[in-house]
């Protein structure tokens, strides 16, 4: 383990950012989409989904709280302003890095497979949207033992800004305008998600528009109520019994000694180095941690060249990426129900893995995993990163797993539950090219985490925290960070350039490049090459949301970079205490 001494030299650095996916990404038009917005903030920053969460964490950071504290009011806080992904019914990771040299950390808050779920408890086809593919949730829990071991202000105090929020309304963007709009119109008309409708429909049933005011009674209520009481309220009080009785109905596993045995657990981290920079990224159950590492030292080893405008570097980068996925389907999972193979991230075992790379030609995926028989012929998320005037740095992802999750709200609680269930592989032995997999590393069993690709990274370079990163979008998320990460760090690109370029996407299976924007540059240029090498091009209209902090090496300003993919606000903290 690396350990790293405190970080004086930021006394003034704060920055939480998050990002989030839409229900299905839709671009907006080129006049909607604008420019990677950057805010520079001599105290703080905070760069969030919703405005709202964003002056939530400011506000804690100029109360004298830490990073820590900042990440736990701004969950809350998006729990009630960006309901798509922000939550208290998900799970996820909070990578920590301390300000006083104590080794980094990782809170792992995952969502566990309820006791009566088994193997062969899912169909596949089966819905994705039931109360069957609802996890144990572990928000709520994880927040609160980061808050218990690193945390400064009084729990109540990070709680109840979100419970305001929700009791005296806020006014509605266009993002998220839109997004609720999206999920109504879905699932209009089906009774099982009445209480969806109830609760987030406007209340003159008309769609949903930017300057509009939402409140959420019921959910004040809970959030007052775990303010009061702790994370105990959701899993043994009032909050629990109503979630039971919702899970209770058509067919849902969730039992009371689920959510009272539930715990979020402190794991080491995964550790690495790209050149002259140190890598720390979140261990399973969460992939990202390895695949990232992984990545970057097939980089180090295969001499990459240094212009990304060049066919043969995306093609590089696809074979690169093709492998780190392979061996996620092969061998990553709960690593307390799993031995996962300790080699993964080594340098000798990058240099074996681009080996059989063919720089002039596309491998195929299947004849790359001869063990992984084929049969024959799902992603939304938020980000958040936070460095403190201390140097505590912060890098936390969570979920719902779907945008808004299951689609199912608790009545009378008033917030969503997960569909996390649909993270694991549901049939033994059954992988396609359509990238549905089977391997046995992430089968249901009971209690445990489901595989993530979830993928908060913190980047330091001599002890100092340079980048601090993260994505919303499935299994694309490791590719988005991959991409901040290179583009930074190997293509020498402004972090704000970093942010804005178009991303490419492959997963080993199905065996298709997803190129963003095909028809733009620098895509446009390099397609026909590509297809020359034998890659088969799908275009993505939007890849992943990267909100991003960037620390300026030289002079040690903190940016906090918004990505114009999702919504997203920067908001600075200036010595005067007050917002840019």
């Amino acid at each position: 383990m690396i350990r790293h001494t405190s970080d004086r030299r930021f006394p003034w650095l704060l920055a939480i950012v998050f990002s989030a996916a839409m229900l299905v990404p839709a671009k907006l038009p080129l006049s909607a989409q604008g420019e990677v917005r950057r805010e520079r903030g001599d105290r703080g920053m905070v760069v969030s989904d919703s405005v709202h969460a964003s002056r939530v964490g400011r506000d804690v950071i100029a109360k004298g709280g830490n990073a820590v504290d900042a990440a736990v009011a701004t969950a809350f806080a998006l729990a009630v302003t960006w309901p798509e992904a922000g939550n208290i019914g998900g799970g996820g990771f909070m990578m920590i890095r301390p300000a006083n040299g104590q080794d980094p950390v990782c809170v792992d808050y995952r969502e566990r497979a309820p006791m009566a779920a088994e193997v062969d408890t899912f169909v596949k086809g089966e819905s994705r949207h039931t109360r069957k593919v609802v996890g144990v949730p572990g928000t709520v829990r994880g927040l609160e033992l980061a808050h218990q071991t690193y945390g400064r202000l009084a729990w109540r105090d990070l709680v109840m800004p979100a419970a305001r929020l929700a009791s005296e309304g806020f006014s509605v963007d266009g993002f998220l305008a839109r997004s609720t709009n999206r999920v109504l119109d879905a699932t209009r008309g089906n009774a099982a998600f009445a209480e969806l409708h109830r609760v987030y429909g406007k209340p003159d049933g008309m769609p949903w528009k930017s300057g509009d005011v939402m409140t959420l009674p019921d959910l004040a209520r809970t959030l007052t109520l775990i303010a009061n009481e702790g994370a105990g309220a959701f899993y043994e009080g009032a909050v629990a019994d109503l979630l039971l009785r919702e899970t209770a109905k058509g067919g849902g596993l969730i039992r009371k000694k689920d959510l009272v045995a539930y715990e979020a657990k402190i794991r080491e981290p995964i550790v690495g180095t790209f050149r002259d920079y140190t890598i720390i990224g979140a261990p399973p159950p969460s992939s990202g941690g390895i695949a990232l590492v992984q990545g970057l030292n097939m980089v180090e080893a295969i001499d990459l060249p240094k212009d990304k405008s060049l066919p043969q570097t995306i093609h590089l980068l696809t074979e690169i990426s093709r492998r780190f996925f392979l061996d996620r389907a092969r061998y990553l999972g709960d690593p307390d129900f799993v031995k996962i193979p300790e080699y993964l991230t080594t340098k000798q075992y990058a240099r074996q893995l681009i080996a059989d790379i063919d720089g002039e030609h596309a491998t195929d995926s299947a004849a790359l995993a001869p063990d992984i028989k084929l049969a024959p012929e799902s992603d939304d998320t938020t980000h958040f990163s936070v460095i403190d005037g201390d140097g505590m740095v912060v890098s936390n992802t969570y979920t719902i797993e779907a945008s808004w999750g299951s689609r199912i709200v608790v009545p009378g609680a008033g917030f969503l539950l997960n569909n996390e269930m649909g993270d694991f592989n549901w049939t033994k032995g059954y992988t396609d090219r359509n990238g549905y997999i089977g391997s046995d590393a992430n089968l249901v069993e009971p209690g445990k985490r489901m595989l993530s690709s979830q993928c908060p990274v913190i980047v330091t370079k001599n002890n100092q925290p340079v980048l601090v990163t993260g994505s919303p979008g499935g299994r694309t998320i490791l590719n988005t960070v991959f991409n901040v990460v290179l583009n930074v760090i190997h293509f020498d690109m402004p972090a704000t350039l970093a942010v804005k370029e178009k991303r490419y996407h492959h997963q080993w299976m199905p065996d298709v490049l997803y190129l963003e924007d095909t028809d733009e540059m620098p895509f446009e240029a390099m397609k026909s090459q590509l297809e020359a090498y034998g890659h088969r091009i799908s275009n993505r209209v939007s890849q992943g949301s990267a909100h991003t902090i960037w620390v300026d090496p030289v002079t040690g300003h903190v940016y906090g970079i918004a990505d114009y993919r999702r919504g997203g606000r920067a908001v600075g903290l200036s010595s005067a205490a007050t917002a840019r």
